[in-house]
């Protein structure tokens, strides 16, 4: 089946975002005697902003606890982050212009809080060119749960058949395979990422070749 459009994560694929996200939940909970580890830091990578403050809650419970506000909190700081350092993925808005010329249908599908990718879209100056924007909070479940890329499809008018999806993780990659879509890793140049479930690799975007986009 012929490829119509290619879906984009964003954290991670977009721009190099993950550490705003560790560093706003170290701020944000640590001011509620969160003791904030590491190893269990590892383990919200990849959720939503709602689980990631039910997480963190049911292992340090404390009073008064008011999810959207500790949300509210950890997305705003992101933001901030996001608008005043230098996190744009070398050579993205390149290649999603060359994908926008040959005419295929361009998504976002995040776990991120629309907001979020609203900024994200804007610093790279790249808003016009997707015809698509969703978030996992739109959804019951968040990635690796496929929900947000069938949602995506549809919203692009296009089958999963014929959509392949861009992810830096196996919890994107598991979405996108389970939603029925081709899957591409993104690396950034690091061969330790897991991309058993990825059809395609780019290991960056400056010299990404196209030949998975042939008809």
């Amino acid at each position: 089946m012929a490829l119509k459009a290619v879906i984009f994560d964003m954290d991670g694929v977009l721009i190099d975002s993950e550490k705003f996200w560790t560093q706003a939940e170290l701020d944000v909970f640590s001011s509620y005697g969160v003791q904030v580890t590491e190893d269990l830091a590892a383990q919200t990578k990849y959720m939503t902003t709602q689980e990631v403050t039910e997480f963190w809650y049911e292992r340090f419970p404390w009073e008064n606890f008011d999810a959207l506000d500790l949300e509210n909190k950890v997305v705003s700081k992101v933001i901030e982050l996001i608008q005043t350092k230098d996190c744009t993925i070398s050579g993205v808005q390149e290649f999603i212009r060359h994908l926008k010329n040959k005419e295929y249908k361009i998504g976002l599908a995040t776990n991120a809080p629309l907001r979020v990718a609203h900024i994200v879209l804007e610093k790279l100056q790249v808003r016009e060119l997707f015809d698509t924007v969703h978030s996992s909070e739109f959804e019951t479940q968040g990635k690796p749960h496929p929900a947000v890329y069938l949602t995506s499809a549809r919203n692009l008018g296009v089958s999963p058949e014929s959509c392949i999806a861009i992810e830096d993780s196996h919890s994107g990659l598991r979405a996108a395979k389970d939603a029925g879509m081709q899957t591409i890793v993104f690396t950034n140049n690091d061969e330790s990422i897991d991309s058993d479930l990825a059809d395609f690799k780019i290991l960056n975007f400056g010299n990404a070749l196209l030949p998975v986009f042939s008809e």
